[in-house]
């Protein structure tokens, strides 16, 4: 690989060793990938949480930590696995809560933003087309690819991170022109009138195409989709395809205007999203735990859930919980008292009301 005098510097230890060590990392997964230089990013999003990292990965981040690294680049975390006002009533173990906590001061030690949230997009920052940023999380990435034009792939834990210290990350993949450009079409003659059905057309297309480098183009929809309807389209399409981009003829940046040399079609009508349902098991319909979530919730659809409760009661025996960011479940709490629910943190679980 290419490397520049500053990289050169890092690589000889003269920026700390942590750094030296997450320059080398990078090195490493750019020979695998075949990149010839590393880019310098503005932003990492990264996963931060005991659940997803385990004891391997906090004793990692101690000894980041005593190695006194720091992240040169705005750095946020991904959604937490510990809900600490409620992890008892959770039946959370109390030992895997205390190496959450300590895991967050670790990051926080090395000036990582612990914002705990999968929309970050939604929520915290909004890169710019052409922008070269390092997230992982699926949700994420094919947001930032596809609704912004910015550049990404999918960040393992470990590659975010060393990016946070380093400030750059291999230039491969969709970082490149090369892999941005649609590869098949998609006309949408569904009405598509409910967010599960966003999910529904991620499912069906990418379980069709299950290609990182699959570029779906959507087309002939009788509307411009919403920030919501499009984060959950992408995110069923990282989710089923292990996709990391799509475009979307008249609303995202890079979307094409001329689809002739798009040898696949695809078109989905009313009846596959209904394909989709009915190919759910429901069992016996015993629904005693409702959970909406992934992504997280924005604060329109808080707001819908809302009106949605809104003077009805959860029937005994019953629970539902919702989960949102930190910002996004405090300001419901504060802008909404319609549902007498109970909020705290990234849960908001109308539980106080029963039949």
């Amino acid at each position: 690989m290419e490397l520049t005098s500053e990289e050169r510097a890092i690589l000889g230890g003269k920026h700390g060793e942590a750094p030296r060590r997450a320059l080398q990392y990078q090195i490493e997964v750019g020979r695998f990938w075949g990149a010839q230089r590393l880019v310098p990013v503005s932003n990492v999003h990264m996963m931060g949480d005991i659940e997803v990292m385990g004891d391997a990965g906090l004793e990692y981040l101690r000894e980041e930590a005593r190695l006194e690294a720091r992240c040169r680049v705005p750095t946020t975390t991904n959604a937490r696995c510990v809900d600490f006002a409620h992890c008892d009533k959770l039946g959370q173990d109390p030992a895997e809560v205390a190496k959450e906590r300590e895991l967050i001061q670790c990051l926080r030690r090395m000036d990582v933003v612990t914002t705990d949230t999968c929309i970050n997009y939604q929520t915290v920052y909004q890169p710019q087309l052409g922008e070269h940023v390092a997230w992982g999380d699926t949700g994420t990435v094919i947001y930032a690819n596809s609704v912004f034009g910015a550049r990404s792939n999918f960040e393992a834990g470990p590659a975010a991170f060393a990016a946070a210290l380093t400030g750059r990350t291999p230039e491969y993949g969709f970082h490149l022109d090369e892999h941005r450009r649609g590869t098949f079409s998609v006309e949408l003659k569904a009405n598509l009138s409910d967010l599960a059905d966003w999910g529904a057309v991620g499912k069906l297309v990418g379980e069709a195409h299950q290609d990182y480098f699959a570029v779906p183009v959507f087309h002939g929809y009788r509307r411009t989709p919403t920030a919501d309807e499009l984060k959950h389209l992408g995110a069923a399409l990282a989710s089923y395809g292990s996709m990391a981009m799509f475009h979307f003829v008249g609303v995202t940046p890079e979307a094409p205007t001329n689809l002739n040399n798009l040898k696949e079609r695809f078109v989905i009508g009313d009846e596959e999203i209904e394909s989709v349902y009915s190919s759910y098991s429901l069992g016996d319909g015993d629904a005693r735990l409702v959970v909406f979530s992934g992504p997280q919730q924005s604060l329109p659809e808080m707001k819908q859930l809302a009106e949605l409760f809104h003077e009805r009661k959860i029937k005994r025996g019953a629970a539902c919980a919702s989960r949102s960011s930190r910002a996004c479940a405090s300001t419901s709490c504060r802008t909404c008292r319609r549902c007498g629910c109970e909020t705290a943190g990234p849960i908001w679980c109308p539980t106080r009301r029963r039949s």
